[in-house]
C-alpha cells in the first residue's frame, strides 16, 4: 500500500475518531490508522463513561478549557449523531467538614471555569434524589450539566460519519515509523505500507510518547495508570444510584465512584494504580484491587450487591509528564500535531480537542468546508426498544430480526448482521458486543458467543478459526488438524 493523504490520524479511540469527524467537514484527504481490528480498543472501551461538567481541572488548563467546551458540544451532537447520552447530572459527596471545604473549592473553580448551574446541597437534599447513598454524607456538589454515555458508541458514531463524508479508516495498521525530512513530516510508515502526508495527528493514547519519538519529538512522556472496575447486573440499579456519585477528589484522580450506565447497569471504580512504563497495555484485574474498590464504594453507597456482579475489567489512563493535555503543533517537528496525555476528562473533551486542532490545520492550509457535508449516520434498528407492531413490520421485511441471538439483552441476528456491514463494521466478537450489546448481559456471552462467532464467520467469509475476540492475535479457536488457528 502506498497512498497520499493531507492528514493522518494515529489512534482510533475517542480522541482520534472525533478528530477524523471534524476533518471530514473540510476538503482534506483524511486517513485514520488503528493498530487493532476494532476502534476504541484502548482507554475508550474501559473508563467511567461520564461526561464531566468541568469543575475539577485547574482553571486555565487545557483540561478545563476542553472539558467545558466539549460538554456543551455533546448537547448538540447527541441528536445529530444519535449518541447514547443521558444528562443525569452528578454529585461529589463529602463525609466531613474537611471534605465540605473541598466542595467549596470545587464550586469556586467550576464557576471560574464557566460551568453552569453548580451548587452545594445538603446530605438530606441529596438523599431525596439518591435514597441509597450513605447517611454519613454531609453534603454534595451538584453539577446538572454532567451526564453518562456509551463511550464506544460515541467513537463509532464519529468514525461512521467521517467515513460517510469521505474519510478513510484503516484498521490492523500498525505505525512502524514516521519519515521526517528537513524537520518536517513527509510520510507515515506502517506494516501495510506508506502513507505520504504533511500532517500527522498523534492521538495514540498510552503510546503517544512512542509515536512522538518516531517523529523526532521526545518532549514528553506518557505513564500508564490502571483503573479497575466492577460491573453489576441490571437488577441492582434500583438499589443503587441514578447519577454518578463521586467522592471528593485526590491527586490520583476523581476517586472510586458509584455510577449507573445508559444501559441500566451500575458499576463501581476505578482505583488508580501507577504502572511501570513497560506495562502500558496491562488491563488485568486483581483481588486487592477489587477489595479496595468495594471498601471505598461502600463509604458512598453501603449496600453494594456483590452477588449481582457480572464482570470485572480494567482500563489504562495516559498520564502525561506535564500534568495536562498536550495539544497542538510540535515545537520540534513541523507537521506533527499532538493530542497526547488524554486522560480524564478526555472523553468529554474529545469534540472540543478535535475542533481546536483541526481549526489550526484549516487556518494553515486554507482548506474549504465541504458544501456536500452529510450530518448524521445510518439508522440503527434496536429491536428490543421497538413497539410490537414495528417489530412485526421489521421481521416481515427481514426475517433475521425475528431470531434472537442474545437472550439476556434481546439482540437479534438482524442487528448483528447490520453491525458487521455498517461503515467501519464489526470484525470481532467484542466488536459485535459493543455495537449491539450481544454478550453484555448476565451470562456475558455464555449463550450467544458461539452464535455470534458463526455469524461473523459467515458474513466476513472467513473460517471460524479466524474469528477473534477483540485484539489482533486474540484467536479463540484451535484447529487440531492443521495444528494452528486455521
Amino acid at each position: 500500500m502506498t497512498k497520499q493523504a493531507d492528514v493522518v490520524v494515529i489512534g482510533g479511540g475517542i480522541t482520534g475518531t472525533a478528530i477524523l469527524h471534524e476533518l471530514a467537514k473540510y476538503n482534506l484527504r483524511a486517513v485514520l490508522v488503528e493498530q487493532e481490528p476494532e476502534l476504541a480498543a484502548g482507554t475508550t472501551k474501559a473508563n467511567s463513561a461520564i461526561l464531566h461538567a468541568g469543575f475539577d481541572a485547574p482553571t486555565g488548563s487545557m483540561k478545563a478549557r476542553m472539558n467545558v467546551a466539549g460538554n456543551a458540544m455533546y448537547h448538540d451532537l447527541k441528536d445529530e449523531l444519535d449518541l447514547d447520552i443521558r444528562w443525569s447530572g452528578s454529585y461529589v459527596a463529602a463525609l466531613d467538614d474537611e471534605q465540605m471545604a473541598v466542595l467549596q473549592e470545587l464550586l469556586e473553580r467550576g464557576n471560574a471555569n464557566g460551568v453552569p448551574g453548580l451548587k452545594i446541597v445538603s446530605g438530606d437534599e441529596m438523599r431525596k434524589e439518591e435514597p441509597n447513598v450513605s447517611k454519613d454524607i454531609k453534603g454534595a456538589l451538584w453539577a446538572p450539566t454532567a451526564g453518562i454515555c456509551w463511550p464506544f458508541g460515541l467513537a463509532l458514531a464519529f468514525a461512521e460519519n467521517a467515513v460517510i463524508n469521505g474519510a478513510e479508516v484503516i484498521r490492523e495498521c500498525q505505525v512502524t515509523g514516521i519519515t521526517v525530512e528537513d524537520g518536517a513530516v513527509k510520510a507515515v510508515e506502517t506494516d501495510k505500507g506508506t502513507i505520504e502526508t504533511k500532517y500527522v495527528i498523534n492521538a495514540a493514547g498510552v503510546h503517544a510518547d512512542e509515536i512522538s519519538r518516531l517523529a523526532g519529538d521526545d518532549s514528553f512522556q506518557i505513564h500508564p495508570r490502571r483503573g479497575e472496575y466492577i460491573l453489576f447486573d441490571k437488577t441492582a440499579q434500583k438499589d443503587l444510584v441514578y447519577s454518578p456519585i463521586f467522592p471528593t477528589p485526590t491527586k490520583m484522580g476523581k476517586g472510586i465512584l458509584v455510577c449507573a450506565t445508559t444501559h441500566g447497569n451500575v458499576f463501581v471504580g476505578p482505583n488508580a494504580q501507577d504502572m511501570p512504563d513497560s506495562e502500558k497495555d496491562d488491563t488485568a484485574v486483581t483481588i486487592p484491587g477489587m477489595d479496595d474498590i468495594l471498601d471505598k464504594a461502600r463509604r458512598l453507597v453501603p449496600n453494594i450487591p456483590v452477588g449481582a456482579t457480572i464482570t470485572e475489567f480494567a482500563g489504562v489512563r495516559a498520564v502525561s509528564s506535564t500534568g495536562d493535555f498536550i495539544l497542538g503543533p510540535s515545537e520540534k517537528t513541523k507537521g506533527l500535531i499532538q493530542a497526547a496525555g488524554i486522560q480524564s476528562p478526555g472523553l468529554t473533551s474529545a469534540p472540543a480537542i478535535a475542533k481546536y486542532l483541526v481549526d489550526g490545520i484549516v487556518a494553515e492550509t486554507g482548506a474549504a468546508a465541504k458544501t456536500d457535508y452529510k450530518k448524521g449516520r445510518p439508522a440503527q434498528p434496536c429491536f428490543r426498544m421497538m413497539a410490537e407492531a414495528d417489530q412485526k413490520a421489521l421481521i416481515a421485511k427481514n426475517p433475521r430480526y425475528g431470531r434472537v441471538i442474545c437472550r439476556c439483552e434481546t439482540i437479534t441476528e438482524g442487528e448483528i448482521v447490520d453491525a458487521i456491514h455498517r461503515p467501519v463494521g464489526a470484525r470481532t466478537v467484542d466488536g459485535v458486543k459493543r455495537r449491539t450489546r450481544a454478550g453484555m448481559g448476565r451470562c456475558q456471552g455464555g449463550f450467544c458467543g458461539p452464535r455470534v462467532t458463526q455469524i461473523l464467520s459467515r458474513e466476513l467469509n472467513i473460517p471460524v478459526t479466524e474469528v477473534r475476540k477483540e485484539m489482533r492475535n486474540s484467536y479463540m479457536f484451535y484447529d487440531k488438524e492443521s495444528g494452528g488457528k486455521a
